[in-house]
């Protein structure tokens, strides 16, 4: 098993600790907004080490829609670069744990469909797509066979 390295972002390494530390009973929520959020673990594309990312819970079916958008940043996150390089994730959805795969959006109708599923839940990612010019990335996580 490879080491975790906590995030560098304080307030993400101390979400990550409380959702985890309570078996997914405390920390579900973004901040303040009350929204539910999900830990996805994965494997550092140059470390190698375990990584852990709250991301918005943005469910279709029993699968899940993972959107890099970094608040609008110009740059993705780097959790994409790891979904890039190793598709395998774990996901926790409050005291459950899924062992998923991941793979990038690029059908332009599936994207725009996961698009909408996610602006619902998450109203903030139409804001954050608006002011960057990049295309941010959507994701599909699925259970694994």
């Amino acid at each position: 098993m490879s080491e975790y390295i906590p995030s560098p972002s304080q307030w993400v390494a101390d979400q990550v600790e409380l959702y985890e530390g309570s078996n997914g009973t405390e920390g579900l929520t973004l901040r303040d907004t009350g929204l539910p959020v999900i830990i996805v673990t994965n494997r550092g594309n140059k470390t190698g080490a375990i990584r852990k990312t709250p991301l918005m819970r943005v469910a279709d079916g029993n699968n899940y829609v993972l959107v890099a958008s970094k608040g609008g940043a110009p740059e993705h996150p780097l959790w994409y670069h790891n979904l890039k390089a190793d598709p395998d994730v774990q996901i926790r959805d409050g005291a459950q744990v899924f062992t998923m795969q991941v793979r990038e959006v690029d059908d332009p109708a599936e994207k725009r469909r996961l698009w909408d599923i996610a602006v619902a839940a998450f109203p903030p990612y139409q804001e954050y797509q608006d002011k960057t010019d990049r295309v941010i990335p959507v994701f599909i996580a699925k259970p694994a066979k």
